[in-house]
């Protein structure tokens, strides 16, 4: 009975579709990339917009986290995969993403500063509506991508801050590191179950949805010892 129970609950959950915009709050205003702050280490006002900026991509990526556990409960099912294995990790994911904002904007109050008090980009929730009609798409974008992005830049951060006597700062970026490859093997754990179950080999279809999906290159320098550390093998980034 239990289990028709969690069977029910599943097909529940399949049948809802998230909104096409998450709530947000009234700021930071939306603009260009091009008219996001500039951040320059060095002074207080650079760090400050550093870690705005940081908190603006940990909003969106709780928003991301969740959205593809409604979004793609559906399909997880239709595959024949555990869907409650792949719920309870992006709810995981998503719940991680939460605490991370909540780091950065507690260091930002302690800076005298909110989330909101300078201009952001939509850029990432735009990523996710590209992707919303393709999980494999998102899956390849979201954590292979963007997120392994993040592993590659936040150790010179991590040193540019203590660099400039910011520790407390710094600490809190070292968290959200260790953290983040978790999120990245997260998304090849699930890239790679999903091609099995559709018999696509991972590597070709990987480059062929980055190609489609993502504007844009790979760029080096790649943080190889944090990817190998999410299962990342190299011939998904660097084919060289």
């Amino acid at each position: 009975m239990a289990a028709l129970g969690a069977s029910a609950e599943i097909g529940d959950l399949a049948r809802l579709r998230p909104p096409k915009y998450p709530a947000r709050p009234p700021k930071p205003v939306l603009t260009r990339p091009a008219d996001v702050p500039r951040r320059r280490l060095g002074s207080i006002e650079g760090r400050i917009a550093l870690l705005h900026a940081i908190a603006h991509i940990e909003l969106n990526a709780i928003d991301l986290a969740f959205d593809m556990s409604a979004r793609f409960a559906s399909e997880i099912n239709s595959l024949e995969l555990d869907c409650l294995a792949f719920l309870r990790d992006w709810i995981s994911v998503g719940g991680d993403e939460a605490r991370h904002f909540g780091l950065i904007t507690h260091r930002l109050s302690e800076l005298g500063a909110a989330y909101g008090d300078f201009p952001a980009h939509n850029g990432l929730w735009e990523t996710a509506e590209n992707t919303s009609d393709n999980l494999l798409a998102r899956v390849v974008v979201a954590p292979l991508i963007l997120e392994a992005r993040g592993l590659d830049v936040t150790p010179g951060m991590i040193a540019r801050l203590r660099s400039a006597g910011d520790d407390q700062s710094a600490s809190v970026l070292e968290i959200i590191y260790e953290e983040e490859i978790s999120h990245v093997a997260c998304g090849k754990r699930w890239f790679h179950a999903i091609c099995n179950a559709r018999s696509l080999e991972p590597i070709e279809t990987f480059h062929a949805l980055r190609a489609e999906y993502f504007t844009g290159d790979l760029k080096p320098p790649f943080n190889h010892k944090a990817r190998e550390r999410a299962g990342l093998a190299r011939a998904f980034y660097d084919p060289i």
